[in-house]
C-alpha cells in the first residue's frame, strides 16, 4: 500500500552488483560526498514539503525526477543502480512473486498482528476505504500500485537512497547495512499517513524490499515485482472488506 496517497535475517552483506554500476572512477566533483550530502538535504526538503501538504498527490514523482537528473549529473544510468531483468524474466518474476507473497504473508499474519497487540491501534487505512466494493476504483490503485508505487517507490528508495547513502560511507558492507536501516527509517516517515502501526509495518517491509535489493546483487527488478505483488493482494482483499481493520 505504498506511496499512493499524501497523508506514501541475517547480517546483510552487500553482494557484488550484476549490473555495470562503476565502483571506481577518477575522482571528480561528481564523486564528491558533498554532492551526496546536498541531495540528500534536498531529498529531506522534498519530504518536509511533503509533510506540509505542498506537494499534490505523492512525492515519489518529484523523488523520482530528482534521482534522475542526480543520475544525469554523475554520468550513470538506472541500469547502474540495478534497474535490469534478474537473470532472465523467468527468475525475475518466479523469485518476484514468491519474494511478494512471503511478503505479504509475514504482513498479514506476524508484523500486523504483534503491531496491533504492542500497539494497541490497527493502521490508519482510511485513504482506502473507497476500494471496498468498488472495482473501478480498485483497479485504479492496482495500477497506481504497479507505477507509482512498484517501479517509483523502488527506483527512489533502494535503486537511488539506498546507493546515495552508501556513497557516503564508501560503499563498503557497514555503509550498506547504514543505508538499508536508514532509508527504510524515512520509507517508514513516508507511510506516516497511515499512523504508527501502519509506518511501522510499511518500514519493516521496505526493508525487507532493501534486503531482496542487496541479496540480488542490487537489482531492482525482483523488488518491482514482490512489491507489485504484495500490493495488489492488499487491494484486492480490500475490495472484498477482508483487509484485517477495514
Amino acid at each position: 500500500m505504498s506511496g499512493l496517497t499524501n497523508g506514501e535475517r541475517p547480517a546483510i552483506a552487500a553482494p557484488e552488483a550484476s549490473h555495470s554500476r562503476p565502483e571506481k572512477r577518477a575522482s571528480s566533483w561528481r564523486d564528491s560526498k558533498w554532492l551526496a550530502v546536498a541531495e540528500l538535504v534536498v531529498v529531506a526538503l522534498i519530504f518536509y514539503a511533503d509533510f506540509k501538504h505542498l506537494i499534490f498527490f505523492s512525492k515519489t514523482p518529484y523523488l523520482a525526477l530528482f534521482a534522475w537528473l542526480s543520475l544525469r549529473a554523475r554520468k550513470l544510468r538506472w541500469r547502474d543502480v540495478g534497474l535490469s531483468i534478474f537473470r532472465n524474466w523467468k527468475t525475475t518474476l518466479a523469485w518476484g512473486v514468491a519474494a511478494g507473497v512471503l511478503m505479504e504473508a509475514f504482513e498479514l499474519f506476524v508484523s500486523q498482528p504483534l503491531l496491533v497487540k504492542f500497539l494497541g491501534k490497527n493502521p490508519d487505512l482510511e485513504d482506502f476505504r473507497p476500494l471496498i466494493g468498488n472495482l473501478k476504483v480498485t483497479l485504479l490503485f492496482i495500477v497506481l500500485a504497479w507505477t507509482l508505487a512498484a517501479f517509483g517507490e523502488e527506483m527512489v528508495y533502494r535503486g537511488y537512497l539506498m546507493n546515495r547513502v552508501a556513497d557516503l560511507f564508501n560503499r563498503t558492507r557497514r555503509a550498506w547495512l547504514i543505508s538499508l536501516i536508514a532509508v527504510h527509517l524515512g520509507f517508514a516517515l513516508a507511510h506516516a499517513y497511515q499512523g504508527p502501526t501502519g509506518a511501522i509495518d510499511e518500514g519493516l517491509m521496505g526493508l525487507l524490499l532493501g534486503v531482496i535489493y542487496l541479496r540480488t546483487g542490487r537489482n531492482l527488478a525482483v523488488p518491482i515485482v514482490a512489491h507489485g505483488v504484495a500490493d495488489t493482494i492488499d487491494f484486492v482483499l480490500m475490495f472484498f472488506g477482508k483487509y484485517p481493520g477495514m
